[in-house]
């Protein structure tokens, strides 16, 4: 069957046809897969990308038949005919033979079964997971089971993978299969009419009554009424991110840091005789706090004071709190909804709806949101939202500072900077979109049912993003940290800033005290915003020095995680684009206000 072409079965394949013993979790998007994958391995999971590609998958390890073997949960894929670089990762997994289990959205059976029969038709050891069960009873779905099965040739187990209902006959399933002869490979000429058979065949719909969440579920889809919703989502998600963030920060990361480390960077301080260029690498100059002469792990710039803090006391905490709000969107339902009415608004810039996540994680943090542009299908759609998120999406730390900065002079100031952010960031996203030449294809992206998360699953998902941050980003800021520590020992900012203060009054009529703030923001934006509080600036000069701000070089966090995404050449472009971005911007603002 040529739908199946891409993947059949090859030399790669060895026992005669079976593939190597492991179990690839294979299906649509959005079926629960990932959930299945969660049930079977526990927490024994490693997250990379497959060889070649930027496209990433999971692996862990379940107990078949006495022994462990690998399993992975397979990119989701509609068919086995590539029209994306996750499908072709898929095919290219298939190929290397294995256990398939297809997991099978059962409240949509008729749209799932052209990949079980696609699946099928290569003759590997095969368990089909229906999986959605619960909901599929809810919805009015009957399913004959046997006749599935008997029609198929392969072992059909109904699941729900959120609550456990039914894993222990998939896991059975899996075990009988792995030690059954292969079957025979299917051909079917006409596969969407061979679908509508079997479905004709084997599942009846019983009428019901619309519940609360059919009605929810109708009002979060509608442009009319799901946009406002959407707007209370985003809010409502904020105000949890940052409770939850600030709250580890002030409960548990800053008295860990101030109770337990700062005695040991202190006795460290002591022992390196308190200066030289191994202490301020290490431990970092002392600033003066509140008339205090003292290391602080925000601005002494040293690789085991700021560098630790950063990483560990001051991001980490909103990327957990990000991490938590997203695996409930996630897992709820809800964010395929929102990209599917944001996806006419981030076509403009070049992006698809689905990349309102990576902004969104951005506005906690730019370091989950640029790592967060790996769901995003193409090179070009990468760039374009790392860059715009580095540009245009102020965290939540930088929020707060502008918040406390300008509140007091009247909240219009506060929505100047947000509304001179918009336009610089649709600006930009629309000058990116004109200057890229590549094809945008369409989103195709399956809405799920709403669901209650399983908490099991969702502390699982937290605890593998959480390790990827700490693999991936903190090692990256350490270096960075590390650099900038050299560089101020040196001097260099100090210069820096000597030499661009006669153009801050001329180009942006700022006064010249603002350079050292905008030189250092490059290490921290919320720390530079705040280092203009003590000079007394009026407020339409504290809106222009927070908005250039803004939309200069992230932070050393979220700049050393861009360069690690984007490859030296694309930083370079990016770190280009930010400069004459905030270059211009401060040249408007001056002229407009």
């Amino acid at each position: 069957m040529s739908d199946a072409a891409c993947c059949s079965t090859g030399s790669e394949l060895s026992l005669e046809g079976r593939g190597p013993r492991r179990v690839l979790l294979v299906g649509n998007p959005n079926v629960g897969k990932s959930v299945v994958f969660s049930r079977l391995t526990g927490v024994g999971t490693v997250s990379s990308n497959y060889p070649g590609t930027t496209v990433s998958f999971l692996e862990g390890r379940m107990r078949l038949g006495g022994e462990q073997v690998p399993v992975i949960d397979v990119p989701g894929s509609y068919s086995l005919e590539p029209t994306c670089p996750a499908e072709e990762v898929a095919c290219r997994v298939l190929r290397d033979g294995g256990i398939i289990v297809n997991v099978v959205d059962a409240t949509n059976l008729e749209r799932n079964l052209a990949l079980t029969l696609q699946l099928r038709a290569m003759g590997l050891p095969m368990v089909v997971a229906l999986n959605l069960w619960d909901e599929a009873r809810h919805r009015g779905v009957h399913i004959d089971l046997a006749r599935l099965s008997e029609i198929l040739g392969v072992p059909v187990v109904a699941t729900s993978a959120v609550s456990g209902e039914g894993l222990p006959d998939l896991v059975r399933a899996i075990e009988q299969v792995a030690d059954a002869p292969a079957p025979e490979p299917l051909e079917y000429e006409d596969l969407w009419a061979e679908v509508g058979t079997i479905v004709t065949e084997v599942q009846q719909l019983e009428h019901r009554h619309h519940t609360w969440r059919d009605v929810v579920e109708e009002i979060s889809i509608r442009p009319v009424t799901g946009i406002p919703f959407g707007i209370l989502v985003i809010l409502a998600s904020f105000a949890a991110v940052r409770l939850i963030g600030e709250s580890i920060i002030s409960y548990v990361t800053d008295p860990l840091f101030e109770r337990l480390w700062r005695p040991v960077i202190e006795a460290l301080s002591s022992a390196l005789g308190g200066g030289g260029l191994l202490h301020d690498l290490l431990v970092g100059s002392y600033v003066v706090v509140d008339g205090v002469r003292q290391i602080d792990f925000s601005l002494s710039l040293g690789v085991l004071s700021t560098g630790l803090y950063v990483s560990l006391g001051a991001v980490m905490p909103y990327v957990i709190a990000f991490y938590v709000v997203l695996g409930v969107l996630e897992d709820v339902g809800y964010l395929p909804r929102l990209a599917v009415l944001l996806d006419g608004v981030m076509h403009r810039l070049g992006l698809h709806g689905y990349a309102v996540i990576p902004v969104i994680l951005g506005f906690g943090c730019n370091v989950p949101g640029i790592l967060a542009t790996r769901v995003l299908d193409t090179p070009r759609e990468r760039f374009i939202a790392a860059t715009l998120i580095s540009v245009g999406v102020p965290c939540a730390a930088l929020q707060a500072m502008i918040m406390a900065l300008l509140a007091p002079f009247g909240i219009k100031y506060v929505a100047l900077v947000y509304g001179a952010l918009a336009v610089v960031w649709f600006v930009l996203g629309t000058i990116l979109r004109l200057t890229s030449k590549d094809f945008l294809p369409e989103m195709l992206l399956e809405i799920p049912p709403y669901r209650l998360p399983s908490w099991s699953t969702l502390a699982k998902k937290l605890w593998m993003r959480l390790k990827g941050y700490l693999l991936d980003a903190t090692p990256v800021v350490l270096i960075g940290v590390a650099v900038i520590g050299i560089v101020s020992h040196t001097g260099v900012f100090e210069s820096i800033a000597a030499a661009i203060a006669p153009a801050m009054r001329t180009l942006f009529g700022l006064p010249p005290e603002t350079a050292l703030a905008i030189v250092l923001g490059f290490f921290r934006k919320d720390l530079a915003v705040g280092m203009l509080a003590p000079l007394s600036l009026p407020p339409l000069a504290l809106v222009k020095a927070s908005v250039m701000l803004a939309v200069t070089f992230p932070c050393v966090a979220s700049y050393t995680v861009l360069l690690r995404e984007l490859g030296a050449k694309k930083t370079a472009l990016a770190t280009g684009i930010m400069v004459a971005t905030s270059l211009t911007t401060g040249v408007v603002m001056n002229l407009v206000f």
